[in-house]
């Protein structure tokens, strides 16, 4: 469920893309892609705490304790809604003030961007008090319901887009309204299945314990600076780019970030049901079942992401082409690198999970941090040398490939991960996996003439060889014959009075 759900988030993703910078102009989607940057800014108090909500349930999930259960819920709402208080005063308040006297924003656009920029706020916080409710189904690993509430969601996104359509409005501020009421309602699905299905979640009674607070003060504490470093670099790296050059090179960079990001959503969603199994077996000492979730996990997260970068990355020019009516300059450059980018990255997703597990979060959230913001820090100076546009990719990738190394030595500290072992079964499969499939799908791009027969046929190509080079070089031997057997079990019911050998 969760993989059908990404499948069809990403193709109403790519479609509700390409309809939004059609109607709202090159110039317009800039705009919304900046303010939005902006309100975005602080939803690293909302990752912050989800990961918390997450971690701590699934450790009492995996302890069996229904009272810490109930006492997690509630100390968690009480975090939640201060946050949600704090976050609003701030961004209506320094917020407001850098739209209003920063923000390079064309006269006549000026009141549609403050309007926006209020309506994006109140979007923000309701998404944000959805998140622990969204966490709490995840750590029951109930991934159906939260595959079924986020295929609601994405519909209900697709509406918004014949909204603005056929809607006589101003087209900029329409798009913060409707994008408001999906968020509303989307907080009020996940409500409404939480206090039904789970006793811990309820209003009634509020469940007190001071040491819980203080532990999750001190997870969140250290999440939250990671938090604050990963989108700062995301989004003022935008507004970065908004202040040297204009709003064609941002739309350039909306469109790369919302491709990876899409992309990148299928290992991200395996690691989401990675995520409750990899801390309630750390949490019942089973420490060997949790090496196994990571070497599996992240070959399984890369793969996943590999997949459909590949023909994405060989065939970008055709494929924007296809699917923008006016390619901003630059895409196809920003969207390949930001593919490269989001590939390093997911390898280390259940790297990035285990480190979670023992909830000491210090010198890893403070390490990974710090190069985080690095990546701002240098992608202004390649700017302020005069160096292009896509530079700011390029440091991405450097620092993101010097983050996996630093992950993997303080992940291995923290769980006693053998770094030898990880390398073996994780990073030698998984350049094998790049190499053949890439050299490969290569060579049958130079041999073939364009074309939209051609570019299905390159991308059939791309999946299948990729498949191959998992299956041969990717999985254990245990992995192939779990493959193996649900192979044959698939074609053996079509055939009448046969059993598995």
């Amino acid at each position: 469920m969760l993989y059908f759900r990404q499948i069809l988030i990403l193709l109403v993703s790519l479609y509700t893309v390409r309809v939004v910078l059609d109607v709202l102009g090159v110039e317009d989607f800039g705009i919304y892609n900046v303010v939005g940057g902006i309100v975005m800014l602080f939803s690293f108090l909302s990752g912050t705490m989800a990961s918390a909500t997450q971690r701590f349930f699934s450790f009492a999930l995996g302890e069996r304790d229904t009272e810490k259960l109930k006492k997690t819920f509630s100390v968690n709402l009480i975090i939640y809604f201060a946050i949600a208080i704090i976050a609003v005063v701030l961004l209506e308040t320094l917020g407001m003030w850098y739209v209003k006297n920063h923000l390079k924003i064309p006269a006549e656009r000026y009141d549609a961007v403050i309007f926006l920029f209020h309506f994006s706020i109140i979007t923000f916080i309701g998404t944000m008090l959805a998140a622990p409710f969204m966490a709490i189904i995840i750590a029951h690993e109930d991934m159906h319901i939260y595959a079924y509430v986020s295929i609601i969601e994405v519909l209900m996104k697709l509406g918004v887009v014949f909204m603005l359509l056929y809607v006589p409005f101003d087209k900029l501020e329409l798009y913060g309204i409707l994008l408001f009421i999906v968020s509303i309602i989307n907080l009020m699905i996940y409500v409404a299945v939480c206090l039904k299905k789970y006793a811990e979640c309820q209003f009634r009674k509020y469940y007190w314990d001071k040491v819980l607070f203080k532990q999750i003060l001190d997870f969140t504490g250290w999440t939250l600076f990671g938090q604050v470093s990963t989108v700062t670099r995301n989004q003022a790296v935008t507004i970065l780019l908004n202040q040297s050059f204009n709003p064609v090179v941002v739309a350039a960079r909306a469109v790369a970030i919302n491709i990876s990001g899409k992309i990148n959503m299928f290992s991200a969603n395996f690691n989401v049901g990675l995520y409750p199994p990899i801390i309630k077996s750390y949490s019942s000492g089973d420490k060997e079942g949790t090496f196994r979730l990571i070497f599996n996990g992240s070959k399984m997260t890369f793969f996943l992401m590999w997949v459909f970068a590949l023909p994405i990355f060989i065939e970008m020019e055709m494929i924007l082409g296809l699917w923008l009516k006016e390619v901003p300059e630059y895409a196809v450059l920003f969207t390949r690198l930001s593919l490269v980018e989001s590939l390093i990255l997911s390898i280390s997703l259940p790297l990035a999970t285990a480190a979670r597990a023992p909830g000491k979060m210090k010198v890893y959230e403070l390490t990974l941090g710090i190069m985080q913001l690095l990546i701002f820090v240098f992608a202004w100076v390649v700017l302020k040398l005069g160096y292009p546009a896509y530079s700011v990719f390029v440091v991405a990738i450097i620092v993101n490939l010097a983050m996996f190394i630093v992950r993997l030595v303080i992940v291995s500290k923290l769980i006693d991960l053998s770094v030898i072992k990880y390398l073996k079964q994780v990073a030698l499969p998984v350049l094998a996996i790049v190499f053949i499939s890439s050299a490969l799908s290569l060579t049958l791009k130079l041999c073939i003439p364009e074309g939209i027969i051609f570019t299905i046929l390159i991308g059939f190509f791309c999946v299948t060889v990729s498949s191959l080079a998992m299956y041969f070089f990717g999985l254990n031997r245990e992995w192939k014959q779990k493959i193996n057997k649900i192979i044959k079990t698939k074609i053996l019911k079509f055939v009448p009075n046969s059993k598995i050998i």
